[in-house]
């Protein structure tokens, strides 16, 4: 585990500080007016120890430290998991809200000041205009945090996107130290119209992370792989031959915030979600290269996480159906 990975935001931002202000706000209300409540969650707690930087008195204290380890809630005990199922991603709830109210209000606002003012034709022109930019731009960012659910699809060595977006390179690696020998490296940039979610290329167990601080180059240009903020996660697959991958998270020019929740040895499923890169950015997946590597994707292709086919290792299919 990297040291410096110690939330599951590392470049930080406005809205995370706000959130912590909010969650010592709330753990000061809930001991001084729900101390009951505390005590129930406190017995059903599980784990060890708090390696938290703060007090843990319910689930919603873990959102920003589920990669530290420590006290957690099954999904039985926690009265939160109800929001893993609405339709936007759970680590941006906090980014929709703030900005939907900035924008949203902002086109109220000038939407009222153009028709109840009296600013003559061109100031009400003027507010008209405001308000439906505002308001373009609170659907947008609605738009943005969506999460719709994916059926994703099953296949003995089927490596499936880790993102949405359109695949801008396709490149060949003569060794890389982490594959362990040549590797294909495949470039997904993720416009701010696409989904944000990344997920699993394959059912996996995590055995490293990595964070490099960065620039934020438009994530189009090819030197941001190099140059740009990113987080690496190095997996192993949990199917025989269990070959390593690498998901690389890298910000853009507008998005500037990677969250990943995983910590070495959580064990995932093909498709299956594990954080996010708020407003646009690019993701890579490294895998092996191998003869029997057949790559699906094409440069200029439209992908979806979890939905669509990169690669396939054939000879996995033909020894499964020996078997």
């Amino acid at each position: 585990m990297d040291p410096r990975l110690t939330d599951i935001q590392p470049g930080g931002g406005v809205v995370i500080r706000l959130e912590q202000a909010w969650g010592r706000w709330r753990r000061w209300y809930l001991k001084t007016f729900r101390r009951r409540y505390v005590e129930r969650m406190a017995a059903l707690r599980r784990g060890d120890e708090n390696r938290c930087p703060h007090e843990v008195l319910d689930p919603r204290d873990l959102k920003f430290h589920q990669n530290q380890g420590g006290w957690y809630w099954t999904a039985e005990d926690d009265p939160f998991t109800w929001r893993d199922r609405i339709p936007f991603a759970r680590e941006g709830l906090a980014e929709l809200l703030v900005f939907s109210v900035l924008f949203f209000g902002a086109a109220g606002l000038f939407g009222w000041m153009a028709t109840r003012l009296n600013l003559g034709t061109a100031g009400s022109t003027v507010c008209g205009l405001l308000s439906a930019t505002a308001a373009v731009l609170g659907i947008l960012i609605v738009w943005f945090f969506r999460d719709p659910p994916r059926r994703i699809p099953r296949g003995v060595g089927l490596v499936v996107s880790p993102a949405d977006g359109k695949i801008v390179t396709i490149d060949e690696i003569d060794h890389d130290e982490q594959i362990g020998g040549p590797a294909m490296r495949i470039g997904i940039f993720l416009s701010i119209f696409n989904v944000h979610i990344n997920r699993m290329p394959i059912a996996g167990r995590i055995i490293g992370l990595k964070y490099r601080e960065g620039k934020c180059l438009n994530a189009l240009r090819p030197e941001s792989a190099r140059e740009n903020e990113q987080l690496a996660v190095f997996l192993n697959g949990t199917d025989p031959p269990y070959r390593p991958m690498i998901v690389r998270q890298i910000t853009g020019a507008i998005a500037r915030r990677i969250v990943c929740r995983l910590k070495p040895g959580d064990e995932l499923s093909a498709g299956e979600r594990f954080g996010m890169i708020k407003l646009g950015s690019r993701t890579e997946l490294i895998l092996p290269r191998e003869p029997n590597l057949r790559i699906a994707a094409r440069i200029g292709q439209r992908v979806q996480a979890g939905l669509t086919e990169l690669a396939v290792y054939e000879s996995d299919t033909e020894r499964n159906q020996a078997e």
